[in-house]
């Protein structure tokens, strides 16, 4: 299976930005990819400036928003909590399999659903997902204050299951970081033993802004090499 799991220290860091600006830049190369998302909440929340994750990541793979996310709930609320509202119980091993079918057509952007250890049932989290999908991890991170410790806390769960870190996104990264910003971009570097990169605000979800941005990101290296400690931009 080739591809990158998308995960991140919190929701609302910028997940669907980086998973968006990764499957444009790819497409833009002519590869052929998929985009998943295997739970979304949260649709009974009016809709943002931009559309909503599943749709943002459907038009750029043109896909369906429903075959970029199989289950769908109104509560914003974790996913297992959502299913329990609805009177369900979600099932991993069809998260699975969606997402390894989804694998035979292409490149494979999943992202995840908040950070590592959200639950989808009491036993299985996001991490238990990309341990058994076995793509290697970027991180979605923001540059300001806080971000230390919960970034290296997401980098210890991600290898405390033997997951790939390929490196943490910094996202939306200042044209003109500040001093706080560069140090802890450089702090997380040397303690995480991870490469930390930029990606710079992005305009608006048209395909050519995603696009760019995600051209600015070594994406190619994250999906055939391993880690690179030394990396920073």
């Amino acid at each position: 299976m080739r591809g990158l799991f998308i995960t991140g220290t919190d929701t609302g860091v910028g997940k669907t930005v980086l998973s968006a600006a990764l499957v444009a830049a790819l497409t833009a190369e002519g590869e052929s990819v998929r985009a998943y998302k295997p739970v979304v909440t949260g649709l009974e929340e009016p809709p943002g400036a931009w559309p909503r994750d599943h749709e943002l990541l459907g038009e750029m793979a043109g896909m369906t928003p429903e075959e970029v996310a199989p289950l769908r709930y109104g509560p914003a609320v974790s996913p297992h909590l959502a299913a329990a509202m609805a009177g369900e119980r979600i099932d991993p091993a069809r998260l699975i399999d969606a997402a390894r079918a989804l694998a035979k057509h292409g490149t494979l952007i999943v992202e995840g659903v908040g950070g590592l250890l959200v639950p989808f049932t009491q036993d299985f989290a996001v991490r238990e997902l990309a341990v058994d999908l076995g793509l290697p991890l970027l991180i979605a991170a923001r540059p300001g204050l806080g971000t230390i410790n919960h970034t290296l806390l997401a980098l210890q769960a991600a290898r405390a299951a033997g997951l790939q870190v390929r490196a943490v996104v910094l996202t939306p990264w200042p044209r003109e970081p500040s001093a706080l910003e560069r140090s802890n971009r450089d702090t997380i570097a040397r303690l995480g033993e991870v490469e930390v990169v930029g990606l710079a605000p992005l305009p608006s979800a048209d395909r050519t802004d995603l696009a760019l941005g995600g051209a600015g990101l070594p994406w190619k290296r994250w999906l055939t090499s391993k880690r690179c400690v030394s990396c920073q931009t």
